[in-house]
C-alpha cells in the first residue's frame, strides 16, 4: 500500500510553524488532536507530511495561532497551494520551457534589441542566429541579444530537471524603409450625441505616398474591399472624401488600407437627440439577480454544468441544475420584484456563454445571440425586455467587454484546444465516465455530438469532429504533439488550458495570466484572470466593433441601461471608446460597472491604498489626467458601484454601527458624480463579513438600518435577490471549498421561496415589508432620489444629513438611528412646516434648527412642505 504524501504551501501572514490535524483516515488509524502534528519544512515555503500505509484522509492544515484551511480530504499525493486548490504535481515546479521573445519576430525600422524569457526562473536557454539548429553547446542567453540585420533567432531551453522545450523561431526583419504604421482616418465631429443635424467630413492620412482606399457601410455591416469607396488616393497630406448628412442615429464603418497593406478599422456613431428627453436613472432602484438562479418556469431548458453537479445524497441523481432559472421564469415574478417596490432589474449576461461553469454569463462565447438555456418559445429576450417595460419598469443588461470564454468568439476568432469529449481523466476510461448527466465523456450531454465549441473558423480537423463521433473513440492525432487521443491523462490543458503566446493577437492580449501583484498594477489591464475568462484586446478596432455592435442590438430591443463588469481591466480611454459609443446610440442610457476594491479604493488621493489611481473606480469617473487631482477633470458620465462605501460594511453596520460611513460620504466630491453611484450591502461576488465573501449575517435590525441609510444617502440602491428574507444568511457568496455546489452559496435557487405555496411567507417577512416602504418613501422624494448631500454628521449609533435638490425644490432632513433611539438636531436647515414621511410627525422650523426623536434602527425623514406619512408602520419604520 503507497503511503499518502501531501505538501502545503505557506500562505503570506501565516507563522513558519505549520501543522496537519487529521481524522477519518482510510484505513482507519488514530486522528490527531488539535492543532495536530507538525508538518516537515521543504524549500520554498513548502511542507510535507507522509502518512504512512494510510490511503487518505480528512485535512485541516493551520498554524496554531488562528490561521487555518477550511476542511479537506485527499486520496492521493498532492500539493495544496495557496489559491486553495489541490494539484496532482506541485504548481511550482519546473515546467516544460516555453521561449518568448520580446519583441517578437517581424519587421522592424532599426536595431532590436531582444529579450529571451523562459517559462522557470532557472532554466537554460540556448540560441543561434545563423539559422543553425541550436544545441547545448550553442550560445547561452545571459543579456539581451543585438539584431542589426535581417535574422532567425532559434532558441530552445532546459528546465533544472533537464527536460528540454521546443524549438522556437522567430524571424526579424530589420528595414529601415519599410512601411509599418497603419493609415488614420478622423472626422470633423467626434462620435457623440448632437442636438441638431451635423455635415461630417472624414480625412484619411498615411506616412508614405501610395495610394490608400478608404472602404465604407452605413448599415452595420463590416466593410470589404468590396463595399463603397470613400475615397482613394495619396493621403501624405490628408485625403478628404464626401460629407454625410446626419438627421437620426447613424453608424458609419470604415476600413482603410494603404500600398503596403497595412489595415485601420473604424466606427463612427451619431445620435441626433430631436429634443427627446432624456431618463433620470437616479429615479429607480434595482433588484440584481442571476436569471438562472432565480425561478424556473421550463424545467425543458435546464442544464448541467460540468463542474459542481449536486447529487442527490439519497439517489445519487442528481439535481439543482446550474442553469434552473430563465426567463420565463422571470417573466411569471416580475409582479413580486414590482410589489417590492423596485423600478429596474439588472440580470447578468445573456449572451451564449461556453465554460465548465458558465450559469452566471460571464464567459461570454458570442455577444450576437442570447444564451438558448434563458429562453423558451414563448419566453425570448425580447418578451422580457416587454414584460418588464410593460409594468413600467426598467432592464439593465450585464455587459463584458473584457474578456472572452476559453473557446474565443463564435465566428471571429478560434483559441487552440482539443474537443474536450475527447478527454480522459487519468485513471478512468473514455466511455465509462459516469459523472450525472455527463455519461461516456465530458462532452455537452445536451449536443447531438457531445460538442461544446461550435466555433466556425476553428481549423478543418476539430470541425470535422464537431458533427461526428459523439462517442469521442475515433482516434483523433493532437497536430500540437503528434499523439493520440483520447489517452487517459492525457495533458489536459489540451482541453482546458490556455497559451497565452499562441493566441490571435489581432483579439486578444498575450502578457500571460495574472498573479499576485498583478492585482494593484497596470498589469491587470493586459493579463488574463483565468483559464476561461481571456483578455480580449480591447484596443483594437475589429473588437470595439464586434462588442459596440452587438450590444447596440439589445439597446435596439429597449434596454434601458448597461453594467459592465470588470471596469478596472480596461484603460479608461478605451473603456470611455465602448461607453460612449453605446451613449451617442442611445441618448440618455445609463451605464454603470464594477471597479471591486476591498478597501478605501482612493489610489494616490489620501495615502491610504495600495493601488495608483488609474484602477480606482473614482478615476472612471472623471476625465482628468492627474492621479492626486480629481479635478483635473469633468465628469466622465460613466458611474461605478460604491464598493468604497461598502468596503466599511465589514466594520461597521456588520457590528451594529454607523462608525466611519461620514468619513466615506465627506470624500463625495472625488467623484464624477456622486449622486449616480450605485450603492448596495452584498452582491454575487461580495458581502461585508470577514474577507468578503459571505452573505449578510449581521442580526435582522442592523440589515433594517443598514437599508435606512442605503436609500436615504446619496447613489442609487441595489439589493441583491434574497436580500429582502435573509436567503442564505451567512453562506460564502461563491463556491469555496473543493466539493461546494450551488446550493451551499449564496447563488442558490431562490424559486422554492416564490411558488404560490410560499409567497405569502416570503411577502410577510419584516425585511421584505421594510425594503418595500423605503421603495415607496424614496420614490415619493425627489431629494431622495437626486440630491447631493451637505452637513453629513455620523456618531457610530447615528447620522444626520440633508438632501437639498434644486435649491429647495425638494427639500428632506434625514436622521437615523442604528441600535437604540437617537435624538436629532440638524441646524443651518430652511424654515418651514416639515412632516415625517415616517410617522407623519409636524415641525415648524422659524429659527433654523430642526430637533426630533428617532425609534431605534428607525429613520426620521422631514420633508420641507411634506404631504404627509408615506406608508404604513412595521418592525423598523416606526
Amino acid at each position: 500500500m503507497p503511503d499518502l504524501v501531501v505538501h502545503f504551501k505557506k500562505p503570506k501572514g501565516w507563522q513558519n510553524t505549520i501543522n496537519i490535524h487529521y481524522w477519518d483516515t482510510h484505513p482507519v488509524s488514530r486522528a490527531t488532536q488539535w492543532p495536530g502534528v507538525p508538518m516537515t519544512e521543504e524549500d520554498h515555503d513548502w511542507f510535507v507530511y507522509r502518512f504512512e500505509a494510510i490511503e487518505g484522509a480528512n485535512i485541516v492544515f493551520n498554524d496554531s495561532r488562528g490561521q487555518q484551511t477550511q476542511n479537506l480530504k485527499r486520496e492521493k499525493e498532492g500539493w495544496f497551494f495557496e489559491n486553495n486548490t489541490w494539484y496532482d504535481q506541485n504548481p511550482e515546479g519546473p515546467t516544460i520551457p516555453v521561449i518568448i521573445a520580446r519583441p517578437k519576430g517581424g519587421t522592424y525600422l532599426s536595431t532590436q534589441q531582444i529579450f529571451l524569457e523562459s517559462s522557470n526562473r532557472d532554466d537554460i536557454i540556448y540560441f543561434t542566429l545563423d539559422g543553425t539548429q541550436p544545441t547545448t553547446a550553442s550560445q547561452r542567453y545571459s543579456n539581451p541579444i543585438t539584431i542589426d540585420q535581417t535574422a532567425t533567432l532559434l532558441t530552445f531551453g532546459v528546465n533544472s530537471q533537464g527536460e528540454t522545450g521546443t524549438l522556437e523561431s522567430f524571424i526579424y526583419t530589420i528595414d529601415p524603409n519599410a512601411d509599418l504604421e497603419p493609415p488614420t482616418i478622423t472626422a470633423n465631429f467626434d462620435s457623440n450625441t448632437y442636438n441638431k443635424p451635423i455635415l461630417v467630413v472624414f480625412t484619411v492620412s498615411d506616412n508614405h505616398a501610395k495610394p490608400v482606399t478608404a472602404y465604407y457601410t452605413t448599415d452595420g455591416t463590416e466593410p470589404t474591399p468590396q463595399s463603397e469607396v470613400y475615397v482613394q488616393g495619396n493621403a501624405m497630406n490628408g485625403l478628404m472624401g464626401k460629407q454625410f448628412s446626419i438627421q437620426e442615429s447613424t453608424q458609419i464603418r470604415f476600413l482603410v488600407i494603404d500600398g503596403a497593406g497595412n489595415e485601420t478599422h473604424a466606427t463612427f456613431y451619431y445620435n441626433i437627440q430631436k429634443g427627446t428627453k432624456s431618463t433620470d436613472f437616479r429615479e429607480e432602484t434595482i433588484y440584481f439577480l442571476l436569471p438562472t438562479r432565480f425561478y424556473d418556469g421550463d424545467p425543458s431548458n435546464n442544464f448541467f454544468c460540468r463542474d459542481r453537479i449536486k447529487f442527490n445524497r439519497e439517489t445519487g441523481e442528481p439535481e439543482d441544475p446550474h442553469w434552473r432559472g430563465d426567463f420565463k421564469g422571470l417573466i411569471e415574478k416580475l409582479d413580486y420584484i414590482k410589489e417590492l417596490g423596485f423600478t429596474a432589474i439588472w440580470i447578468t449576461p445573456p449572451i451564449e456563454n461556453r465554460s465548465g461553469l458558465d450559469y452566471h454569463g460571464y464567459h461570454g462565447y458570442d455577444w450576437t445571440k442570447i444564451d438558448p438555456r434563458l429562453e423558451s418559445p414563448d419566453a425570448t429576450y425580447q418578451d422580457l425586455i416587454d414584460e418588464i417595460h410593460a409594468r413600467g419598469m426598467k432592464i439593465i443588461q450585464d455587459v463584458v467587454v473584457n474578456h472572452s470564454s476559453q473557446y474565443g468568439i463564435r465566428g471571429k476568432v478560434w483559441i487552440d484546444h482539443l474537443p474536450i469529449k475527447y478527454y480522459v481523466p487519468q485513471g478512468s476510461q473514455q466511455g465509462q465516465i459516469n459523472y450525472g448527466p455527463y455519461q461516456g465523456n465530458f462532452g455537452n450531454y445536451t449536443h447531438p455530438f457531445r460538442e461544446d465549441n461550435d466555433n466556425p473558423v476553428a481549423p478543418e480537423w476539430f470541425r470535422e469532429r464537431q458533427n461526428s463521433d459523439p462517442e469521442g473513440i475515433v482516434p483523433l492525432v493532437d497536430p500540437l504533439t503528434g499523439e493520440t487521443v483520447p489517452k487517459p491523462g492525457y495533458n489536459p490543458n489540451r482541453f482546458f488550458g490556455i497559451d497565452a503566446n499562441t493566441l490571435d493577437p489581432q483579439w486578444y492580449h498575450q502578457d500571460g495570466f495574472m498573479a499576485g501583484g498583478d492585482w494593484e498594477s497596470a498589469s491587470i489591464q493586459t493579463k488574463h484572470m483565468a483559464g476561461d475568462t481571456i483578455d480580449l484586446y480591447t484596443e483594437k478596432q475589429n473588437v470595439k466593433d464586434y462588442l459596440i455592435n452587438a450590444i447596440c442590438r439589445y439597446l435596439d430591443m429597449g434596454v434601458d441601461a448597461l453594467r459592465l463588469d470588470t471596469v478596472k481591466h480596461v484603460e479608461r480611454g478605451n473603456l470611455l471608446e465602448y461607453i460612449n459609443a453605446w451613449k451617442a446610440y442611445k441618448p440618455g442610457l445609463f451605464v454603470f460597472g464594477e471597479n471591486l476594491v476591498k478597501g478605501s479604493g482612493w489610489g494616490d488621493l489620501f495615502g491610504d491604498d495600495n493601488a495608483p489611481s488609474f484602477i480606482r473606480p473614482w478615476w472612471y469617473t472623471r476625465l482628468g489626467n492627474d492621479v492626486r487631482d480629481p479635478n483635473s477633470g469633468g465628469d466622465s458620465g460613466f458611474s461605478v458601484l460604491d464598493f468604497s462605501l461598502f468596503s466599511t460594511f465589514r466594520d461597521n453596520v456588520s457590528r451594529g454601527s454607523y462608525s466611519g460611513i461620514g468619513g466615506i460620504l465627506s470624500r463625495d466630491w472625488v467623484y464624477g458624480d456622486a449622486t449616480t453611484l450605485v450603492t448596495f450591502l452584498q452582491n454575487h461576488d461580495v458581502g461585508p463579513d470577514n474577507d468578503f465573501r459571505f452573505r449578510f449575517r449581521g442580526d435582522q435590525w442592523m440589515a433594517a438600518a443598514t437599508y435606512n441609510m442605503l436609500w436615504t444617502i446619496r447613489g442609487i440602491p441595489c439589493l441583491y435577490y434574497g436580500e429582502e428574507i435573509e436567503f442564505m444568511k451567512g453562506a460564502p457568496q461563491d463556491i469555496i471549498g473543493n466539493d461546494d455546489t450551488l446550493d451551499q452559496t449564496g447563488r442558490a435557487y431562490f424559486g422554492d421561496y416564490l411558488t404560490d405555496e410560499a409567497i405569502g411567507t416570503t411577502q410577510s417577512h419584516p425585511l421584505y415589508q421594510h425594503i418595500k416602504r423605503l421603495n415607496l418613501i424614496r420614490r415619493s422624494i425627489p431629494a431622495l432620489q437626486k440630491a447631493p448631500m451637505s452637513q453629513v454628521n455620523e456618531w457610530g449609533s447615528g447620522m444626520s444629513f440633508i438632501r437639498d435638490y434644486n435649491n429647495g425644490e425638494s427639500y428632506a432632513v434625514v436622521g437615523l438611528a442604528m441600535g437604540g433611539q437617537q435624538t436629532i438636531t440638524v441646524s443651518n436647515v430652511r424654515n418651514g412646516n416639515y412632516v415625517d414621511a415616517v410617522t407623519g410627525h409636524t415641525i415648524n422650523v422659524s429659527g433654523g434648527s430642526l430637533s426630533f426623536s428617532v425609534q431605534g434602527n428607525s429613520a426620521g425623514i422631514y420633508v420641507l412642505n411634506g404631504f404627509g406619512k408615506i406608508g404604513d408602520d412595521g418592525v423598523y419604520l416606526r
